[in-house]
C-alpha cells in the first residue's frame, strides 16, 4: 500500500480501538439493572463494577502514554487490544461480582494502554499540524459515536441475551484490530521518553483506590467503622506520600510545578467536577428508568440517549466556541447548563412523563459537552508547547479521577438516604441535586478564575 493508504488504515484502526474503549463506558450502564438481578448484588457491587474499570484507566493513563513512547506505540497499542479483549471475554464468563470486578480491572489496564497509544500512533503518522488536527478530529468524532451507541447496544444485547453479551461484543472488534494492526501498523517510539514513574503510579493507584473503597463501602459498613476510617486514613497517607514523591522526582508522572499556573489548576479542578457529576449521575440514568419508572432494560437504554446524543452533537463545536468567545464564557455557561439540568433531574419522580424528562437529560449533555474540550484546551494553553501532550493527558486523568469519585460519592448519598428509611427514588433525587449544586458552584468558580493571564494567547 502507498503512504496515503497506510495512513487511512492506521486512522481506521486507531478510531476503532478508541471506539471500543468509549463504547464500554456507556454500554455497561444499560446493563447494570440486569447485572444487579442476575448476580444478586446491591448498589455497592454495581459501583465496583463501574469504578474498578474507571479507577485503573484514571491511574494508568499517563503511564500508558509513556509506555507507548518508550517501548513502541504499535506494541503497546496491540498489547492493550489483547488485554482488553481477553478481559472482556473473562467479564462475560464471570460467575460472581468478584470475578466481574477482576475482569473490569484487566479491562481498565488494557484501555489505559490502548487509548493513549492510539493517539500517539495517529500523531506520529500525521506530522503536519493541519493534517494532524483533522485526523485527531476524525478520531475523536468517530470514536465518540461509541458513547452514543452504548446505551442502545447495551439495551438491545442485554434484553435479548443478558448482560454477558455487552462484553462479548468486544471480541470481534478486538480480533479485527489485532489482525489488521499486526499487518499494517508501523512501529514508532520516542527514544528520549522519560522513565516510568513506578512509585508515583503505585501510590496514586493505592491512594485513590483506598479513598474509593471508603466511599463505596462506607454506606454498607458504617461511616465510623474501623475499616472505613482506616481506608480514609490510608488514602490521606498514600496521597501525601504521592505528592512528596512527585515533588522530588526528576521526571514525575504528575509534574506539580504545572499547578503553579492558575489557568492549569483551575481548568483541571473544573475537569474533576465534570467527571464527578457526569459519570456519577449517568451511573443512575438507566436505574432511574428501570427501578423508579418501571421501564424495560431496552427502553431504558433508549431513554438515556438524549444526554449522550447531545454530547456527540455539541462536542465538536465546543472548541470553536471557545476560540471565538473565550474559555471562561463557554465553560461557565456549560457548567451552569449542566448544573441546572441535574437540579431539574432532582425533582423527577415515578409519575413524571418521559416528555418532561428527556429535555433535562439533553440539557445535562449539552452543558458537559461545552466544557470538556475547552477545559482541555485551557490546560494545554497554560503550559509550554512541548508539554501540550502531558497537559492533555493530565486533563483526561483528572476527569477520570472525578468519574471514580462521582460514582462512589453519589452512590454513597443514595445508600445513606436508603439506610435512613428513604426510598431509592428519594436517594436518586438527593444525588442529582448534590451533583447539580456542586456543578453550579464550579460554574461560579470558573467564571471568577478561569482567566488567561497576560502573555498567553487568548481565548
Amino acid at each position: 500500500m502507498d503512504r496515503r493508504s497506510n495512513r487511512a488504515v492506521l486512522l481506521a484502526v486507531t478510531c476503532l480501538g478508541q471506539f471500543m474503549v468509549l463504547l464500554d463506558n456507556t454500554i455497561v450502564g444499560a446493563a447494570l439493572p440486569d447485572m444487579q438481578h442476575r448476580l444478586n448484588t446491591q448498589l455497592t457491587g454495581l459501583q465496583w463494577i463501574v469504578d474498578a474499570y474507571v479507577l485503573l484507566v484514571a491511574m494508568l493513563l499517563l503511564s500508558g502514554g509513556i509506555f507507548a513512547d518508550r517501548f513502541g506505540r504499535k506494541r503497546v497499542f496491540l498489547s492493550g487490544v489483547v488485554v482488553f479483549t481477553v478481559a472482556s471475554v473473562l467479564c462475560s464468563l464471570a460467575p460472581s461480582v468478584g470475578w466481574l470486578v477482576a475482569g473490569r480491572v484487566l479491562q481498565g489496564i488494557g484501555a489505559a494502554a490502548l487509548s493513549p497509544a492510539s493517539l500517539a500512533l495517529l500523531a506520529a503518522a500525521y506530522p503536519v499540524p493541519r493534517e494532524r488536527v483533522k485526523a485527531i478530529g476524525l478520531w475523536a468524532g468517530f470514536s465518540g459515536i461509541g458513547l452514543a451507541a452504548g446505551p442502545v447496544a447495551g439495551g438491545v444485547l442485554t434484553e435479548v441475551f443478558g448482560w454477558p453479551a455487552i462484553f462479548l461484543v468486544n471480541l470481534p472488534i478486538g480480533v479485527v484490530l489485532l489482525l489488521v494492526g499486526l499487518r499494517t501498523l508501523e512501529e514508532a517510539r520516542n527514544p528520549g521518553a522519560p522513565a516510568i514513574d513506578v512509585p508515583g503510579t503505585l501510590l496514586s493507584v493505592l491512594g485513590v483506590g483506598a479513598l474509593t473503597y471508603g466511599l463505596i463501602e462506607g454506606g454498607a459498613r458504617g461511616w465510623t467503622s474501623p475499616v472505613i476510617l482506616g481506608s480514609f486514613a490510608a488514602a490521606v497517607v498514600l496521597l501525601a506520600a504521592f505528592i512528596a514523591v512527585e515533588a522530588r522526582r526528576a521526571a514525575p508522572m504528575l509534574p506539580l510545578r504545572l499547578f503553579r499556573e492558575r489557568l492549569f489548576t483551575v481548568s483541571n479542578t473544573a475537569m474533576v467536577v465534570v467527571g464527578f457529576a457526569l459519570m456519577g449521575s449517568s451511573f443512575f440514568f438507566s436505574q432511574f428508568f428501570v427501578y423508579v419508572q418501571g421501564s424495560s432494560i431496552l427502553r431504558a437504554g433508549l431513554q438515556t440517549l438524549p444526554a449522550t446524543v447531545a454530547m456527540v452533537i455539541v462536542s465538536p463545536y465546543a472548541g470553536r466556541l471557545a476560540a471565538r468567545y473565550g474559555f471562561r464564557i463557554v465553560v461557565t455557561v456549560g457548567l451552569a447548563l449542566a448544573g441546572l439540568g441535574l437540579l431539574a433531574l432532582g425533582v423527577v419522580h415515578a409519575g413524571t412523563g418521559y416528555g418532561n424528562v428527556w429535555w433535562r437529560l439533553g440539557v445535562v449533555g449539552i452543558g458537559f459537552a461545552l466544557t470538556m474540550s475547552p477545559l482541555t484546551g485551557a490546560a494545554i494553553q497554560a503550559v509550554s508547547p512541548q508539554e501540550g501532550g502531558l497537559a492533555s493527558g493530565i486533563s483526561s486523568t483528572t476527569r477520570q479521577i472525578g468519574a471514580v469519585l462521582g460514582v462512589a460519592l453519589l452512590g454513597a448519598i443514595v445508600r445513606t438516604r436508603q439506610s435512613g428509611g428513604a426510598s431509592f427514588e428519594a436517594g436518586l433525587n438527593s444525588a442529582f441535586v448534590a451533583a447539580g449544586v456542586i456543578t453550579l458552584a464550579t460554574a461560579v468558580f470558573t467564571g471568577l478564575w478561569l482567566h488567561v493571564r497576560p502573555g498567553h494567547t487568548s481565548p
